[in-house]
């Protein structure tokens, strides 16, 4: 998740099911990413209002209404404090989540304008959650789709970012592989005030700080372990869908 300097801005894109899973997946490579001079672009293509909200509906004369823009609300205050460079609210409604063809075209629209140089969204496969499978299944559709230089002929067509899975939830289930460790030490603590902005998921808090344990004391196994590898505090970890093209190992 690197890219070369130069006059053009180096930019990446998250597709986000709902409005806090970019924040527990991937807010570390969000903010630092954005330190490293990224526009990132976060998509969330609903606010999860209908199934990841418990803790609003629990709550007295809740109405659908509310229980959006306090999940808006959050999304803002994370991605501020990521230092997001575009939020985009898609408000298409979750469990479950469906994309017309138009909806679809705007996120290829989307796509198109950000040009980036990587994709992040969820794993392949999740059956506790069809919305976060579904997500990837359009990214990949949309991805394509921007690349196709029949769709609206004159737009600058998309290259061939990599698409990387943010961890799932309960990894064992779903099938994800990680192939990429990322570490988010120096942006810790931008990604646990972000973790904090989720009132409405607030048992989810001390799970997601024990990930990113779990995955900084893999990455130090695999940067060379007691032998020359380096320190890591927190990590997260990423599957890459396509082959990378090198000059060298």
């Amino acid at each position: 998740m690197s890219g070369n300097t130069g006059t053009v801005p180096k930019t990446a894109l998250v597709i986000s099911a709902h409005a806090a899973d970019f924040v527990w997946r991937c807010g570390g490579a969000i903010a630092l990413h954005a330190q490293l001079g990224y526009n990132v672009t976060v998509v969330c293509l609903s606010f999860g209002e209908r199934g990841e909200s418990a803790k609003l509906w629990k709550q007295a004369g809740m109405t659908l209404e509310r229980v959006k823009d306090a999940r808006r609300a959050e999304a803002e205050r994370a991605a501020e404090a990521f230092g997001v460079h575009d939020l985009v609210c898609m408000d298409l409604g979750d469990y479950p989540l469906e994309l017309s063809r138009d909806d679809k075209n705007a996120l290829v629209d989307v796509i198109r304008k950000v040009q980036p140089r990587f994709m992040l969204s969820h794993s392949q496969y999740d059956p506790y959650n069809t919305d976060h499978m579904y997500a990837t299944q359009v990214a990949l559709e949309c991805r394509m789709i921007a690349q196709a230089w029949g769709h609206n002929p004159g737009e600058k067509v998309l290259g061939a970012p990599q698409l990387y899975l943010f961890e799932p939830h309960q990894t064992e289930q779903m099938g994800w592989k990680p192939d990429t460790f990322l570490d988010i030490t120096p942006v810790w603590d931008k990604k646990r005030a972000a973790i904090e902005c989720m009132e409405g998921q607030e048992h989810l808090w001390e799970y997601y700080t024990r990930v990113a344990i779990n995955r900084a004391n893999h990455f130090k196994r695999n940067s060379g372990g007691q032998s020359g590898g380096r320190d890591c505090k927190y990590a997260e970890g990423f599957q890459s869908i396509f082959p990378r093209t090198v000059d060298e190992l």
